[in-house]
């Protein structure tokens, strides 16, 4: 992948996802789009709290990526149109998953980020 892709990348999740969970959960709903997820079968596969899940879910349906049902239960819905820039952010995530989460919490918190650089010793890109 490219540096113009990896930027590409980087900056559509830092605007749609509020944590690396997120993107987690994404992972997870993307390898099987076909299975409709029951919401506590998700939170035991990610071993994560209810809320970090439900936080992850509304954030991907508001991204258009997944959908969910009355009862709760998500399922994998990417539009072929951001297919293509789903797997490029999965891809990134697998293989540089620090970038990514910098990205998102920067994104994210920004008032955190400019505490932190304060402290830096060293340029870390």
């Amino acid at each position: 992948m490219k540096d113009h892709d990896n930027a590409r990348m980087l900056a559509f999740a830092a605007a749609n996802f509020r944590s690396a969970w997120t993107v987690e959960l994404l992972c997870l709903l993307q390898a099987e789009p076909e299975r409709t997820w029951p919401f506590a079968d998700i939170v035991t596969a990610m071993r994560a709290s209810e809320l970090v899940v439900q936080q992850g879910i509304d954030a991907l349906v508001g991204a258009g990526l997944v959908v969910s049902d009355a009862a709760g239960a998500v399922r994998y819905a990417a539009p072929a149109s951001l297919e293509d820039t789903v797997e490029q952010v999965i891809r990134l995530y697998k293989s540089a998953p620090d970038k990514v989460r910098r990205a998102i919490v920067r994104a994210n918190s920004p008032s955190m980020v400019a505490f932190a650089d304060a402290f830096r010793l060293r340029d870390e890109k």
